[in-house]
């Protein structure tokens, strides 16, 4: 019983397998960087981009309907553009990077909405805002999966530099060249998960399966390599969890994914090695002794 309500669906149904597999590649790419992104304090920056895709998303389906290369194209586009204005903004300017982002996010994602509603309908709307990880086809898996290489492989390489940045970034800078080839190629990492996301969860929940298993993580682990490898397992969790959830009760995918991996999340607020109840706990034990 116990299996069936666990396995069937994924031995079942195609689309279900395909969902899996496109939840496996986000797991395995997303959330490390999600982690990078919440050591590096940048959590409400990687919301703000996921929202700046969205005008180049639109302005690809305007002219190609929902077509997967132009779509990924403009969405990466726009999201590259909106980081490099925000940070050029912040650099020539009184305002910070954060507020200059705030503003670009809330001026993309007001023009996304009204360029799909000059051609697309509601549906095509919240295709593009909550995404449609049931009707994942064979390109759109692949784009993920390359996705998920080469995030692997560019995290491979610049891991040490990502590192010291989180942790001294006055040091690398001044021992090495590397830190602004770091930041910037981990913000194209960033935008790039975001756009194989989007195609999945769409522009408002892709940046879910990058902070909910990071920050869920960070209850359980103390160093950066168990930290990554705890989120993808919640990552993965979560996908797999979010999917029978929306199968069995019959909800939308997307949203069911996302709150799994805020369950799962709690979880770890909750029981976590640094969790609320575990330091509760110690302090009770402490006390008796």
């Amino acid at each position: 019983m116990i299996g069936e309500l666990l396995f069937a669906p994924f031995i079942e149904f195609s689309f279900m397998r395909r969902a899996l597999v496109g939840c496996l590649a986000l797991s395995l790419s997303a959330t490390p960087v999600g982690v990078f992104l919440m050591l590096r304090r940048m959590s409400l920056t990687g919301d703000a981009m996921a929202h700046a895709i969205l005008p180049g998303a639109a302005v690809g389906f305007l002219f190609a309907g929902l077509s997967l290369p132009a779509m990924t194209l403009g969405g990466a586009a726009a999201g590259l553009a909106v980081a490099v204005v925000s940070g050029f903004v912040a650099r020539s300017t009184v305002l910070r990077e954060d507020a200059s982002l705030a503003a670009f996010y809330l001026i993309s994602l007001a023009l996304g909405v009204l360029i799909v509603s000059t051609r697309g309908t509601n549906v095509d709307l919240m295709h593009l805002l909550f995404g449609t990880v049931l009707a994942l086809n064979d390109d759109a898996i692949l784009l993920l999966a390359g996705i998920a290489s080469a995030t692997l492989i560019a995290l491979a390489a610049l891991y040490r530099a990502l590192v010291l940045e989180c942790l001294e970034p006055t040091f690398l800078r001044s021992v090495s060249r590397l830190s602004p080839v770091a930041h910037h190629a981990f913000l194209l990492l960033v935008v790039l998960n975001l756009v194989g996301g989007f195609h999945a969860l769409g522009t408002l929940m892709s940046i879910g399966v990058m902070i909910l298993p990071a920050a869920g993580a960070r209850f359980w682990a103390r160093d950066i390599n168990t930290l990554i490898a705890v989120a993808v397992g919640l990552g993965l969790a979560g996908g797999w969890a979010g999917l029978l959830l929306s199968y069995h009760a019959d909800l939308p995918s997307g949203p069911c994914i996302v709150l799994s991996l805020g369950g799962f999340y709690v979880i770890s607020l909750l029981i976590g090695r640094e969790g609320l109840l575990t330091a509760w706990y110690r302090s009770t034990r402490h006390l008796e002794a």
